[in-house]
């Protein structure tokens, strides 16, 4: 089990618990507000623990809210990137993927892959590219666009719980 180095969630109060894990779950406050609302102990200054309470937090929620918060997810390269409008952590995320290196073609391959997986699954392509580069997440992304929305909108799911381990164990 990992401890937190920067916060001790159990000491918290719920104000400060939703602020320091409000972004987690990008734009999904609630998720950190249902985390506290189950209760504070010693167990969730565990890394671990914390981040099994919020992903069985998302897997149970209903699917209105899932989807919502899939759709909270910028594209990836995609115009929010470009003009510098993602959340911190999102932007170090696609940094540190190398997403910012696209030269003009990966670029133009990546608008057309997130428009056709937006076309067809009616949400953006969720990965969590923390040790991926460039070119493994658009061959996932070349790959994925074949499944089954049900299977796709598991696989965001998915991903989603990965990038929140992620972002947990930086604090």
């Amino acid at each position: 089990m990992s401890a937190f180095q920067t916060v001790k969630p159990s000491s918290l109060s719920r104000d400060a618990f939703v602020a320091a894990f409000a972004d987690i779950y990008e734009h999904s406050p609630w998720v950190a507000e249902k985390a506290f609302d189950l209760g504070q102990d010693a167990s969730i200054d565990q890394i671990e623990t914390l981040h099994q309470r919020m992903s069985d937090i998302l897997l149970s929620a209903d699917h209105a809210s899932q989807l919502a918060l899939i759709n909270a997810h910028p594209d990836l390269a995609g115009k929010a990137a470009v003009q510098g409008q993602l959340t911190e952590a999102s932007t170090h995320e696609q940094a540190g993927a190398g997403i910012h290196q696209c030269t003009a073609e990966e670029f133009q391959r990546f608008t057309e892959l997130n428009d056709a997986y937006k076309a067809k699954f009616k949400f953006p392509f969720i990965m969590a590219v923390k040790g991926s580069n460039r070119h493994q997440i658009l061959a996932a992304f070349e790959t994925r666009i074949h499944n089954s929305a049900d299977t796709e909108f598991k696989c965001a799911l998915a991903e989603i719980n990965k990038i929140a381990l992620f972002r947990l164990l930086t604090l």
